[in-house]
């Protein structure tokens, strides 16, 4: 009995082990990347998320952490890692260090760009005007004043932009020692010179690969064996790669589940005809899809409702219910008022993000402040311009004094700012809540002309598929999925109930979607764990059930024979084919050096190309073809080349004239141009060589954080 529990016990342990993804037997599922031979473990990771999370949150009490967000966290904290065991390394093994002094100078002296660009307001170009002077520039001295007068949150805003401004400038240190150390010699500039300016002009025979078909050129095994052996460097796979093809059943309402619905919106209708304005709300929330309260004013020219009686219509008519795209939609005319055609207001924005002090607000704190101000405005205490330009958080209506200028019902403003200008009278000082904060809004002028406008509630349904219909595709792609269980299966079967096969291809194991196919994350997971000709369980996806099957492995390294074989097959075959022109030019034009003699004996025509380069990238009717350019360039004038397997066919060339280029008594503005051209490289392939060097894993992908 003794020994029975004890074994019981031993068995429990390694299925606890073995199925929570235990290190004692699979170190791998706990790891999630590598990098410079580091491995990164998903607690210590998981635990950098979350602290992440955790500062958002703290900073912010009222945001959102979605899914969206979440992914650029666990990026940024990825990137972090990168940072501190690839690119900090180089900056330590080279002595790369941002003194105090110099940070200050970087800070308060003379501001880095990105110090500047932090208090710049994103939309209108220019400083924000707590910081900036009369011409819109930086002013050193209110930011030094700003800096001595930080409350708390301005601190840590600050000290974060210190810690940005270090880790720029060292960038910027590192990049340029790297720029330094490239140098372009004289004979190297005399090169590129005579590449660009060397001309030649020539006639050539081109005997193309197309001109016979694949089909009639045999290859043997052994050769297309030996034509991969000998070019396995072009199979060279950097980053591992999937491809799989699928059948995805698209779940589509029935006619029952569409007069299932009509009947419900039927309903509503009725209902919706009982309800009092106050009630509308909440009643749109509880019956509208995903909760969307929907009330706007509409005019003649964008009014929603298709039944012209709504110009006509009392207050409270309810009109559908109407069958719109996927939606079946019921309205209700809930108020006409006589609104000016145009008005002009300006205003002063409490902004629940303030733009002058990086900060967040209540809607509580907002509405205090813009009360107090309506107060001081109303009293007469101070003037609406000055409180624009101390107060307003509409850094893009400042220097206008809060003033847009003249607007209508379709300029692009919230509702509630439009109405307070088209439904107000001149004089009139409001307060007005959007959902950027709290607008205290002065209406300027209105027209004299006015119309009617309609405001409209709508609810909306959306026509989708019943559980029970759900039910039903999600039976038939899991018979599908059981009955073909192996890659030769799924094919018969796809072509037997001709069925539309799909494909993704280049599936990377971090990916998160797939075309078509959003939230992928558990089918890529799959197909990085299944084997070539696997085919997966029923995958769901919103009003889709997919099954796959993995048909191409493409792993980091040399890519097998057997995966590249087609591309191998048809570059063996264009070899064979440049063989056997080869020897059909040898044989028939033989020792020949007129280049039309040749193209006659050919069957073929002579081609002219003029003004060759050998920097150039294209021959005119050919398109690229390096060997071509690269022969011509290096001939003298008069002398005719053999036969030479090129990119797109075998040809022979001969030149008509060179043109030597005019060579300058010196080399140094050559010299100082491809410098500059190799200086701007570094800033975008440093960092990727860098990566590829320290040998990234990436294998965010398998795990949820």
């Amino acid at each position: 009995m003794v020994g029975i529990v004890g074994l019981a016990l031993v068995i429990f342990i390694l299925e606890s082990l073995l199925g929570s993804g235990g290190a004692l037997f699979s170190n791998q599922d706990t790891e999630v990347g590598m990098i410079a031979g580091d491995k990164i473990d998903y607690t210590a990771f998981s635990a950098k998320v979350n602290e992440q999370i955790a500062q958002i949150q703290k900073s912010n009490p009222n945001a959102t952490i979605d899914d969206k967000t979440k992914e650029q966290i666990i990026e940024s904290v990825w990137s972090q890692l990168i940072n501190e065991k690839v690119i900090k390394v180089q900056y330590k093994k080279l002595g790369i260090t941002v003194s105090e002094d110099e940070l200050y100078d970087l800070m308060l002296v003379h501001p880095h760009q990105y110090v500047v660009q932090q208090l710049t307001d994103q939309q209108t170009g220019k400083v924000y005007e707590g910081f900036a002077k009369a011409d819109g520039t930086l002013d050193l001295m209110k930011l030094n004043q700003w800096v001595g007068q930080m409350n708390a949150e301005q601190e840590k805003f600050w000290q974060q932009l210190e810690k940005s401004i270090l880790e720029v400038r060292a960038a910027e240190k590192y990049n340029n020692l790297i720029k330094k150390g490239l140098y372009v010699t004289t004979a190297e500039a005399k090169d590129q010179f005579i590449a660009q300016n060397k001309q030649v002009n020539a006639s050539f025979v081109l005997k193309r690969y197309t001109s016979v078909s694949d089909s009639a050129v045999k290859v043997t095994d052994e050769e297309i064996s030996a034509y991969y052996n000998k070019h396995q460097n072009d199979y060279k796979v950097t980053e591992a790669s999937r491809k799989i093809e699928y059948i995805a059943y698209d779940v589509m309402p029935s006619k029952a589940d569409y007069e299932g619905l009509l009947k419900d919106a039927q309903r509503v209708t009725e209902e919706f005809k009982t309800k009092t304005a106050e009630e509308d709300s909440s009643y749109i929330a509880t019956e509208s899809e995903g909760g969307q309260v929907n009330i706007a004013s509409y005019g003649k020219k964008n009014m929603i409702i298709s039944d012209s009686t709504v110009y006509t219509s009392p207050k409270g008519t309810v009109f559908g219910p109407y069958t719109e795209g996927t939606f079946l939609k019921v309205y209700k005319l809930t108020d006409v008022k006589s609104i000016a055609d145009s008005a002009k207001v300006r205003h002063i924005l409490i902004g629940l993000q303030s733009q002058r002090t990086q900060s967040q607000r209540t809607p509580e704190a907002a509405k205090r402040i813009a009360d107090s101000l309506l107060v001081l405005l109303k009293n007469k205490q101070v003037k609406f311009d000055t409180l624009v330009k101390t107060m307003s958080d509409d850094m893009g209506s400042i220097d206008k004094g809060g003033d847009y200028g003249w607007f209508d019902e379709n300029k692009g403003f919230v509702d509630p700012f439009k109405n307070a200008g088209l439904q107000g009278t001149v004089g009139n000082i409001t307060i007005v809540p959007t959902q950027f904060g709290f607008h205290i809004i002065e209406v300027l002028n209105v027209s004299k002309t006015r119309h009617n406008s309609y405001t409209v509630a709508q609810i909306s349904k959306l026509i989708s598929p019943s559980a029970e219909t759900t039910q039903e595709y999600y039976k038939v792609a899991s018979d599908f999925a059981g009955k073909n269980t192996t890659g030769d299966a799924f094919n018969k079967s796809v072509e037997a109930e001709k069925l539309n096969k799909r494909i993704a291809e280049n599936i990377k194991e971090g990916d998160k979607g797939l075309p078509g196919l959003e939230g992928a994350k558990d089918l890529v997971r799959w197909v990085y764990k299944a084997k070539k000709g696997e085919v997966s369980p029923v995958f769901e996806f919103k009003d889709r059930f997919v099954v796959a099957q993995l048909v191409s492995i493409k792993d980091k390294g040399i890519a097998p024979l057997e995966d590249v074989k087609d591309d191998v097959t048809a570059k063996a075959i264009r070899d064979k084919k440049a063989e056997t022109f080869i020897a059909e030019f040898n044989t028939k034009a033989g020792a020949s050096k007129s280049i039309d003699d040749i193209a006659s004996k050919m069957g073929l025509t002579a081609e002219k190309a003029d003004n060759l380069t050998f920097s150039a990238f294209n021959v005119a009717a050919i398109g690229r073809e390096d060997a071509l350019i690269g022969t011509a360039t290096a001939m003298k004038t008069g002398t005719t080349s053999k036969a030479i397997k090129g990119d797109n066919g075998v040809f022979v060339v001969s030149i008509a004239s060179v043109t030597d280029a005019v060579l300058p008594k010196e080399f140094k503005g050559k010299q100082v141009e491809i410098e500059r051209m190799n200086a701007g490289r570094v800033d975008y392939e440093l960092f990727d060589a860098l990566k590829e060097k320290a040998g990234i894993e990436d294998h965010r992908g398998k795990f949820d954080f």
